[in-house]
């Protein structure tokens, strides 16, 4: 499901985190969907049972995942938490202006940055196998 690089000196917590936050933004996890526990992810993994249960815990504090007890964890439902849609939409137009600022600052046009967004989409979605979705 999540892939690490243990070569990538990015901490294995923060590609974790980066690896399910990337799934659930391009559509290969969906509001609702569940995931792994933390022992089987773990062990897929072969990483510490602590540093997927941190990143869940954060992921949960962030709103993107929530745990029902006895259960499991999901993928939560867009707008679940403390932040309202118009919240969110409001952190994603700062986000988009903060994306296409840096890639401005490192010499590309908003086009080939929308381009290259578009084409980690399209990757993602074959690397999970949905072709289904958006």
């Amino acid at each position: 499901m999540f892939q690490l690089d243990s070569h990538d000196p990015t901490p294995l917590y923060a590609q974790l985190e980066r690896a399910i936050r990337t799934a659930v933004a391009t559509g290969a996890l969906a509001a609702g969907d569940r995931l792994p526990t933390v022992r089987q992810l773990a062990v897929d993994l072969r990483v510490n049972a602590n540093t997927v249960a941190r990143v869940y815990g954060e992921l949960e504090r962030a709103g993107l995942l929530e745990t029902r007890r006895g259960v499991g964890t999901f993928v939560a439902s867009p707008g679940v938490g403390a932040a309202g849609r118009p919240e969110l939409k409001k952190r994603l137009d700062a986000l988009g202006d903060r994306y296409l600022s840096e890639a401005q600052a490192l010499g590309f046009s908003a086009r080939e940055a929308i381009a290259a967004l578009e084409a980690r989409l399209s990757t993602e979605r074959g690397r999970h196998g949905d072709h289904t979705r958006g």
